[in-house]
């Protein structure tokens, strides 16, 4: 496969310009970079015409950011003098001086941040490394009690040692490896059908485990294309479609007025489609230029039909282009009308300037004076779609009288010889990165499912604010300080904190705030938006809330979400529109770049860990049954009904496909409603767990297994031809009858009978109303163990190899009485926990 080129600059040294790849800039050197190039170092912009760079995925900035030599913010994250390594320049041109390269550079502090970091283990691997040291606890001590007593009852040292082994791996799980690692790899190639694409496995149970999830804004919770939300002409808002399929509601276009000022944002624009796009739909076509022109070239396109159309019929004779002095930007055109050969003029740029050079405003077509009740009027129009956090424009149009300026007058755009001034205002127009459609719902699953949703964004406040309130981060009715000192019109200062459940955090403000107020914001909030955060902040805030206790996932696409991805319990980034960095530092990708994808990646979270505890507690029960027989033979000289060798064929036979498809159960009904487990009291395996393995379920199947045991001596004896042979004796160390040695061995695997296994399964709902039946892998699971079972019976060559041997079919049907008492036992005790919840039959019995 071929390798992409390597990225070039172009620099200025000892006076002469030069083409050199980027990895040869050094400081010092001086670098030209145009619209389209990709800035190859840290630079101290020196001069610049119109330039702009996208530092969405430094800051989390959606619109291109203009670059000029003048130093605007102590912070150089914000100042406009500094272009960053690794960032695109979108249009206009600046020459910099290098100030820093490699990893001195921006991106390479974040880089080296994300990659100096210590990761701890995943909240399942705990769990795991609990539950192995006290099964191993438990094994070691009761294999060296026994080998002790043992010793004292007479045995042998051979014997003891015998002994010794098989209690230990009667306790030990064996098959409970391959069980978890196929678990997880069942619901991570799952989780892949859902755009969710697991790197770690053991992150698929962590993202289940989630408490608080830190999510950035763009791209992650927004589309990252700002899109026309808001017009406002003859005197009214308007609302635009700002949905991704345009399904939402739309406004009278029928007004002159609108016709006009779709007309100025049609030509006072210069985006332009890219070619070959005419056959994709209009939102998803690309563009050629910056963000706000490329949102009113789609919307005019939607509403209006081609712009290009529109540009033909009323072509550009002179320009003045954006700049941050002027905030405006200007165009004059000929007019469409071909008996009209007066020159139009049309204009476009920030709201209050726009108003300062118009005497008249258009309302319903027509020309009136602009008086200080409409100033007023666009003033609060204004003030509200600002405080909605959308980008304002606004737009003015002139018709140059004729005989002023002629047919062929030639317009010069340096020494203006034109009147910028008395023009006709049109209407304002409002951007927007609006929120993706399935966002908001998402949002209520996560706080239904008791998650807490936190936006750690690099943008404004006011902006991060709306989107927050948009998607339901700040839910309806839920005020921040702010907002309770406006509503009752007193000092920010004299509001009690603890009254707003929500509240905006300033990157500048977190800057200064210790650890405790930290943790009492984390604590006494639950609604937060951080903005204008650094990525330092980002991995500050993920730490807080992991002080408090919380499992943290983070959401990003940017390199300034990267140290935060990878500090989280558990990192996500957008497998589409994330740089390379953040997916490296993640521990899954969304394919979609959906938010709404992670609550099925909680719900697939939550469903493995459910189903792991239904695999342990079906492995643990047969250690009972195993256990016991060692006990017995010690102590009470009861022959032996298994060794270690049939032992191992149960846990690593019989027992193995059982357990692995409990890994395919549903989820219970109740699984997206609960809290979030605490991973300090809410363990893998818990006491009710073991209660149940082996108080309960794994009693009665020791109950069943010793009077299998004792049906087959008691056939045995009367069938033995020794007439010394007693019936506790009957071993076969003793007896000359073939059946009469280990063919009691076969009895545990064959009692591993459907009602036995099913109780693990759903532990809510009864079996009657259950889907159980529909995990086709469970009913196989029954075929496979009954079947393997069968043949460890009744192949030739097992008596030698495994001293197991063929049974009499009538004793294969002495255990369903157990088996259907264990169903009953079940049913009853379920029945309970729906007609009492909370009792304490859940408090002993629900694990």
């Amino acid at each position: 496969s071929s390798t992409s080129p390597p990225q070039q600059a172009l620099i200025i040294r000892e006076g002469e310009k030069m083409q050199v790849n980027a990895e040869e800039v050094v400081v010092g050197d001086l670098v030209e970079i145009k619209g389209g190039d990709r800035v190859p170092a840290d630079l101290r912009i020196i001069s610049a015409h119109g330039c702009k760079v996208d530092n969405s995925s430094l800051t989390g900035e959606s619109e291109p950011q203009t670059r000029s030599p003048d130093f605007t913010h102590d912070n150089p994250l914000e100042t406009r003098n500094i272009t960053f390594f690794s960032t695109n320049c979108v249009e206009g041109t600046a020459r910099g001086v290098v100030v820093a390269t490699g990893d001195r550079t921006v991106m390479g502090r974040i880089a080296t941040l994300a990659s100096g970091l210590e990761v701890g283990k995943t909240p399942i691997a705990k769990e795991i490394e609990h539950f192995i040291h006290l099964i191993t606890g438990v094994a070691v001590f009761l294999g060296i009690s026994f080998f002790i007593l043992s010793l004292i009852l007479g045995y042998s040292w051979l014997e003891a040692v015998i002994f010794l082994i098989g209690i230990i791996v009667a306790n030990v799980p064996e098959g409970l490896l391959a069980t978890v690692t196929v678990c997880l790899t069942l619901t991570a190639k799952r989780m892949a059908r859902k755009n969710c694409l697991v790197k770690n496995l053991e992150a698929v149970e962590t993202l289940g485990s989630t408490s608080t999830i830190c999510s950035d804004k763009t791209g992650t919770l927004t589309q990252n294309r700002m899109t026309v939300a808001h017009m406002w002409f003859d005197n009214q808002i308007h609302e635009a479609d700002t949905t991704e399929d345009q399904s939402g509601a739309s406004f009278d276009k029928s007004s002159l007025t609108w016709a006009a000022l779709a007309r100025i944002a049609a030509l006072c624009n210069r985006a332009v489609f890219k070619a070959g796009n005419d056959n994709i739909p209009v939102l998803k076509r690309d563009v050629a230029g910056d963000a706000s022109e490329s949102a009113l070239l789609k919307c005019i396109e939607l509403s209006c039909g081609s712009v290009k159309a529109v540009r033909e019929k009323n072509k550009k004779v002179a320009e003045i282009p954006f700049n941050s002095t002027n905030k405006y930007q200007l165009s004059i055109h000929e007019t469409e009308d071909a008996s009209d050969n007066r020159y139009m003029l049309v204009m476009k740029g920030a709201p209050e300037r726009i108003l300062d050079v118009c005497s008249t405003i258009l309302i319903q077509g027509k020309e009136q004076p602009l008086d200080e009740e409409l100033k007023e009027a666009f003033q609060n129009a204004y003030l509200e779609l600002g405080g909605l956090g959308e980008r304002v424009l606004g737009f003015c149009h002139y018709y140059f009288p004729e005989e002023l300026h002629p047919k062929g007058f030639a317009f010069d755009t340096e020494d203006v010889n034109f009147k910028t001034e008395n023009m006709c205002f049109v209407g304002l127009m409002s951007m927007i990165d609006p929120p993706r459609a399935a966002v908001p719902d998402a949002v209520g699953k996560c706080r239904s499912a008791g998650i807490k949703v936190i936006m750690v964004t690099g943008d404004h406040p006011i902006t991060a604010k709306a989107i927050a309130k948009g998607v339901g981060i700040i839910s309806e009715g839920n005020e921040t300080v702010e907002d309770i000192a406006a509503r009752l019109n007193i000092p920010v200062s004299q509001v009690n904190p603890r009254d707003a459940k929500a509240c905006v955090i300033h990157g500048t403000d977190l800057k200064e705030m210790d650890t405790d107020l930290m943790d009492e914001i984390l604590q006494n909030h639950t609604e937060i938006v951080f903005a204008r955060t650094s990525p330092q902040q980002k991995l500050i805030i993920v730490e807080g809330c992991q002080r408090q206790g919380a499992i943290v996932a983070v959401t990003g696409d940017g390199v300034n979400d990267s140290p935060a991805l990878k500090k989280a319990d558990i990192g996500v980034a957008m497998g589409i529109a994330g740089s390379d960095v953040s997916k490296q530092a993640a521990d899954m990708i969304l394919l979609d770049d959906n938010f709404a994808s992670i609550v099925t990646g909680v719900e697939e979270g939550r469903l493995i860990f459910d189903n792991l505890k239904k695999s342990i507690a079906y492995t643990l029960t047969s250690n009972i049954p195993e256990i016991t027989p060692f006990l017995l033979f010690i102590m009470a000289n009861i022959p032996l009904p298994l060794g270690t060798i049939t032992i191992l064929c149960i846990d690593l036979g019989t027992d193995m496909v059982p357990a692995i498809s409990l890994a395919y159960e549903a989820a219970e009904s109740d699984i997206m409603k609960r809290q979030p487990r605490n991973p300090r009291t809410d363990k893998l395996v818990n006491e009710r767990l073991i209660s149940m393995a082996y108080g309960q379920i794994g009693g009665q199947r020791h109950c069943m297994c010793t009077y299998l045991h004792c049906t087959y001596l008691h056939c045995t004896y009367l069938q033995c031809t020794d007439k010394h042979c007693t019936y506790l004796h009957c071993t076969y160390l003793q007896c000359t009858d073939k059946h009469c040695t280990y063919l009691h061995c076969t009895y545990l695997p064959c009692t591993y009978l459907p009602c036995t296994y099913l109780h693990c399964t759903y532990l809510h709902c009864t079996y009657l109303h259950c889907t159980y039946l529909q995990n086709k892998i469970l009913i196989f699971g029954l075929f496979e163990e009954t079947a393997l079972a069968a043949f460890l019976s009744y192949c030739p060559g097992m008596d030698i190899a495994l001293r197991m041997y063929p049974l009499k079919p009538s004793w294969w049907f002495c255990a369903f009485p157990y088996s259907f008492l264990i169903f009953i036992y079940d049913e009853i005790r379920k029945l309970i926990l729906r007609r009492h919840p909370g009792g304490w039959v859940e408090k002993e019995s629900y694990y």
